[in-house]
């Protein structure tokens, strides 16, 4: 069974630093996308940051770029988001998605992660930024 596990949320001053983790298994880690987003109360679903194998191509939305750095640990099959500075609006709950041989470069020729259909959805972990 695909499972992803994202963990490392919780509650931080505006500034302040968190490290997100997304731990995944069941399927071929060496040709795979992970994706994060966040869901804020009343909001919709936005897409964050992705990482892609196939292309070892990065993706940052607006909201992201300049503060958040994502990576992969192929060894340990597990994507991080580094979040740096992080504002009270960054407050959210966080999600990982995975999908097999999506390159995350297409999203910065205009398609949106959230409009892209992912294969597996992990649950998430809280993100709360005290001001």
């Amino acid at each position: 069974d695909v499972q992803l596990q994202a963990s490392g949320g919780g509650l931080v001053q505006a500034g302040g630093s968190l490290r997100l983790s997304c731990a995944a298994s069941g399927f071929p880690f060496d040709n795979f996308a992970v994706g994060w987003f966040r869901q804020a109360p009343g909001k919709e679903r936005e897409g964050v940051s992705c990482i892609s194998s196939a292309d070892l191509s990065t993706y940052y939305a607006d909201s992201m770029k300049g503060r958040g750095s994502i990576s992969s640990d192929n060894a340990k099959n597990t994507v991080y988001l580094q979040m740096n500075r992080l504002k009270p609006e960054d407050t959210a709950v966080y999600y990982c998605a995975a999908d097999i041989e999506l390159r995350c470069s297409e999203f910065e020729l205009g398609s949106k992660m959230e409009q892209y259909e992912w294969d597996f959805w992990g649950q998430g972990t809280l993100v709360t930024v005290s001001s």
